[in-house]
């Protein structure tokens, strides 16, 4: 078996890897620990006094990589544009996995290390998300996961073991949600979410917004600006992507937009019960499929939606760097080349609803869809439908009808 003698963690300095550094110190004696930290836009003060705490548990330094860009233009927009979810969650935590996984390769071969280390657990997505990427990126590197390994088996003893290491913890026992947070959602589970019969305290939970009966009584208007599925600007002011989701999110959350509670299939086997909060992604996604209605002809949409359904289970599922994924992203560029105009919507007590969509490429024409006069001729549907239900008709002349 390689000796490891450094071993590159990816550290958020949460719960599991504030007491993952310890851990490795222990059971790889003399073995250096280096925390690579991703900023992928969870928020002010998330990555505060980290550098402190690493080093202070074990640690010989800490990479702080500003990932958020990448994160947005990479694997954010690409799965917007696909209009690609997972049984409706907006894939937040997913497709963070991978930038973050892959910085933390290219730190550890930079390093020299002789392995990389992440918290994830045995019962989770993340630990698939990690390693696929991992092995993507260097195929023969050791990997390290506490979870399947050590002797601590809740969060419970994870809190025992930091206390007897003197691990600081921004957590108590009560309020021990696990939570993960980038610039597209905040995800919530455990405690009482735990049990699907328990309404969720929104209330005391709700970081990124507020309850619908909390929002506004007034609705708020905006627009957004497309170019080739790609958002470009909000309320006609020209930002990047990654400024869009901040702006939307304040917007989304003062109007209690995108909270959802989801009872999902794990890639592992098992269901999990959590509540995301995803209220700029709520927006965009929103937006985004309004200004398709207009622009994609019938069969593109209807293929487009089909396969959705297999690119958000790739996300899902860790699979980002695969010919299949890549594949169907070509397939989805190819068909935002007209996703290009203007949405406005009307955000009310939680709601996102269409307030007018508008294209230079539109392939609606009023002049045709009118109930009023038109060049449509009536009588050109009569042949249609002959030809249309003419297997109908052979069937039932066949059976004696």
């Amino acid at each position: 078996m390689k000796e490891i003698k450094k071993i590159v963690l990816a550290y958020s300095g949460g719960l599991d890897t504030s007491v993952i550094i310890p851990w490795l110190k222990e059971n790889y004696p003399g073995c250096e620990v280096i925390a690579v930290a991703a900023d992928v836009g969870q928020g002010l003060g998330e990555l505060d006094g980290l550098e402190e705490k690493a080093l202070k548990t074990g640690a010989s330094k800490l990479y702080v990589a500003d990932l958020t860009d990448e994160f947005v233009n990479d694997f954010i927009v690409p799965t917007l544009k696909a209009g690609a979810d997972y049984e409706t969650y907006l894939l937040g935590t997913s497709f963070a996995r991978p930038v973050i996984a892959k910085k933390v390769v290219e730190i550890a071969k930079m390093e020299g290390a002789d392995a990389i280390a992440h918290g994830a657990t045995g019962k989770g997505n993340d630990q698939v998300r990690f390693e696929l990427t991992i092995k993507h990126f260097a195929p023969q590197m050791t990997i390290i996961a506490p979870w399947r390994v050590w002797e601590l088996r809740s969060r419970d003893d994870e809190i025992d073991y930091a206390q007897a290491h003197n691990v600081p913890l921004k957590i108590s026992r009560e309020t021990n949600y696990s939570k993960d947070q980038n610039i597209w959602h905040l995800s919530h589970e455990g405690l009482d979410l735990e049990d699907p019969g328990n309404e969720p305290q929104y209330e005391k939970i709700l970081e990124l917004g507020v309850t619908p009966e909390s929002a506004p009584d007034q609705p708020t208007y905006l627009t957004l600006d497309f170019i080739q599925g790609v958002p470009v600007a909000l309320n006609d002011e020209k930002l990047s992507v990654t400024e869009i989701i901040r702006k939307l999110n304040k917007l989304g959350g003062d109007n209690g937009v995108g909270i959802l509670d989801l009872v999902e299939n794990r890639l592992v086997g098992m269901k999990s019960r959590g509540v995301y909060e995803t209220p700029g992604g709520t927006i965009l996604y929103k937006a985004h499929a309004a200004l398709e209605t207009i622009t994609l002809d019938k069969e593109t949409s209807h293929m487009k939606r089909k396969l959705a359904v297999t690119f958000g289970e790739l996300v899902y599922n860790g699979q980002w760097y695969t010919p299949l994924r890549e594949a169907l992203s070509a397939f989805v560029d190819k068909t935002q080349e007209c996703v290009t105009g203007r949405v406005r919507l009307k955000l009310y007590k939680g709601s996102v609803t269409n307030a007018g969509i508008w294209s230079p490429y539109s392939l609606y024409s009023e002049a045709i869809a009118t109930f009023g006069e038109s060049d449509y001729d009536h009588k050109d549907a009569q042949g249609f439908i002959n030809l249309f239900g003419l297997p109908i008709k052979i069937r039932a002349m066949r059976d004696g009808k």
